[in-house]
């Protein structure tokens, strides 16, 4: 079973200024990423697809095989991330000229996430022949109890249940996607964008490996948690 592992990075961000290669206890964030693709021992090839030459750059001093500089009009504010994963599943087929059979994608902004997480979402998706896999947590805030919108100037709980639930845990269960992993039968990422469907699984992750990186202090937890875990 051939299974390519994609890492998309574009350059800059707006949350927390050029994230992916900014230094994270003396290593660049991406590094995390790459260094937990190799030792999940999952992967025929690892590549990292990037509109940036320094992050190329510092993908190549790591070993990655195959580095894609991508088009810019796949690094689009507006530009869907599936849309990037397949450019980099088909130019890497035809740089290696083989077909592979999965994708695992995994995003740089989740570095908490371990090998294991890694090999056991696998092993999910495969025992479901799932056509694709997500990764989540329990969601910090419920929308049957405590997240709200404002329609027509109306305030409303987000989500309506039969009965108003007392407390978060009397609410029915909800989880939160992680953007963490994400898995793909090859022959489904060519086909659809979407995330969910019939053969859609799903692996929890817990809360404290599932900080997806957006704004400083999501880097100044990350940080922490990161510091905590090296000098353990």
């Amino acid at each position: 079973m051939k299974n390519l592992c994609t890492i998309c990075v574009r350059s800059g961000s707006k949350g927390v200024r050029n994230k992916n290669i900014k230094l994270m206890h003396g290593k660049p964030l991406i590094v995390y990423t790459i260094e937990q693709a190799k030792s999940s021992k999952l992967f025929s090839q690892i590549t990292v697809s990037s509109d940036s030459d320094e992050i190329l750059k510092i993908a190549k001093k790591f070993d990655v095989d195959i580095l894609i500089k991508r088009d810019p009009s796949l690094c689009e504010d507006h530009s869907g991330k599936v849309d990037a994963i397949r450019d980099a599943l088909l130019r890497s087929e035809d740089n290696l000229a083989i077909t592979f059979d999965n994708v695992i994608d995994l995003d740089v902004t989740s570095p908490l996430r371990n090998a294991d997480d890694i090999v056991n979402s696998f092993k999910l998706f495969t025992k479901n022949n799932s056509d694709n896999l997500i990764t989540g947590c329990m969601a910090k805030k419920n929308p049957y109890f405590n997240m709200v919108e404002i329609k027509k100037g109306q305030i409303q709980y987000c989500k309506n249940s039969t009965q108003k639930p007392l407390s978060r845990q009397e609410s029915p269960v909800v989880y939160e996607m992680n953007a963490s992993i994400y898995i793909w039968k090859r022959e489904k990422l060519i086909k659809t964008n979407n995330l969910l469907g019939e053969k859609t699984s799903f692996f929890e992750m817990p809360e404290e490996r599932s900080i997806d990186i957006d704004t400083e202090l999501d880097w100044e937890i990350v940080s922490g948690l990161m510091k905590k875990k090296i000098c353990l």
